[in-house]
């Protein structure tokens, strides 16, 4: 009977001593790391390793742990929805985008999320558990072997708070990152949080050219509290006080997302109070016209609301995009990723 072992979370370094333990020759370890590069998690595919080892890998892991089970594709822009069903039936959402630079994937790092913001879908579909660094590599492995084209950036921005899986996420940026691993550059990799304060501390401390995001989405706690319950835990004070220090050990400049709701936070006051709550910090503003899903609580802004805030805050001297929708058709847009199938998904 296989282990409840998922093969992607072998390193290159783990695939050695794997097959030195068994008695197999070394140059084997780094033919089986380069399958699982690409993508292959069931040995039968390996084609160029003998039967022993081949037999060995499917009584040590187990090949059902990272299932396809849909994909949807949008008919506005080419995005690309994947549904992953987990070993133990956990499903997770992950997301392919096609740009002028190449293709950017949108991974998860938990199936479902405890952070229970107002107005994500992930957070109406309750928490399963945190994904292992292989199964967080597997969603841009797999993609690239679905469409035989290569991921050149990869967002950690879909279902879960990454810095709430914080070692498995480390073990994964590693493991992209390395040269026997999928090799991809540390600025090419953004994660995204919603502003876990001690995880942001440690992770001043990543040797990493690493990208990082901060959900901020309101100006003031009062506001904050009521969208974000993780801002009880460590409020704007400290969020923003720890973004500072993190720009400055760091010398990276940081990013903050900010969804726009309709009548909630989108007035020019709240574009002003935004800008005095950064000034002075080596910061980016992107600007999400907020994304509607079944029960969601909030309306998205205006487009011309959206004009009028983005105006503003340049105005005030802030660096602010408005973030390019995509797959919104497929439900694959910010906000709409969720844990498992809805009633309108069932194959």
């Amino acid at each position: 009977m296989s282990e409840s072992r998922f093969i992607l979370d072998m390193t290159a370094e783990a695939w050695e001593k794997w097959t030195e333990e068994r008695g197999f020759p070394r140059f084997r370890a780094e033919q089986i790391a380069s399958w699982c590069n690409k993508g292959v998690t069931d040995p039968a595919e390996m084609t160029n390793l003998p039967k022993t080892i081949i037999e060995e890998l499917k009584k040590s892991f187990d090949t059902n742990a990272f299932v396809l089970e849909k994909e949807s594709i949008s008919e506005i822009d080419g995005t690309r929805k994947f549904v992953f069903r987990l070993g133990d039936g956990n499903r997770i959402e992950t997301v392919l985008m096609k740009y002028r630079f190449g293709n950017s994937v949108c991974i998860s790092s938990q199936a479902g999320c405890k952070m229970g913001c107002a107005f994500c879908a992930s957070a109406h579909a309750g928490f399963g558990r945190s994904l292992s660094a292989g199964e967080m590599l597997a969603q841009i492995t797999f993609p690239e072997k679905i469409t035989s084209e290569r991921v050149s950036r990869v967002v950690v921005m879909g279902i879960g708070e990454p810095f709430d899986n914080y070692d498995n996420l480390i073990s994964f940026l590693h493991m992209a990152n390395s040269p026997k691993g999928l090799n991809l550059g540390a600025r090419h990799i953004t994660i995204s949080t919603c502003g876990l304060v001690p995880q942001m501390i440690e992770f001043m401390c990543v040797d990493k050219q690493v990208n990082l995001s901060v959900s901020l989405h309101a100006a003031t706690d009062e506001l904050r509290n009521r969208l974000m319950p993780i801002n009880r835990a460590y409020p704007l004070d400290s969020l923003i006080r720890t973004s500072r220090e993190y720009v400055r050990k760091t010398g990276r400049r940081i990013t903050f997302e900010y969804a726009l709701l309709d009548g909630v936070n989108d007035s020019v006051e709240d574009a002003r109070q935004l800008a005095a709550l950064l000034r002075g910090i080596n910061a980016h503003v992107n600007l999400i016209a907020a994304n509607e899903f079944p029960g969601c609580p909030f309306l998205r802004s205006k487009p011309s609301t959206v004009v009028a805030f983005r105006g503003e805050l340049e105005r005030l001297g802030m660096n602010v995009t408005v973030r390019r929708e995509m797959g919104t058709d497929i439900m694959a847009a910010c906000g709409q990723l969720r844990r498992s199938l809805g009633e309108n998904d069932k194959i």
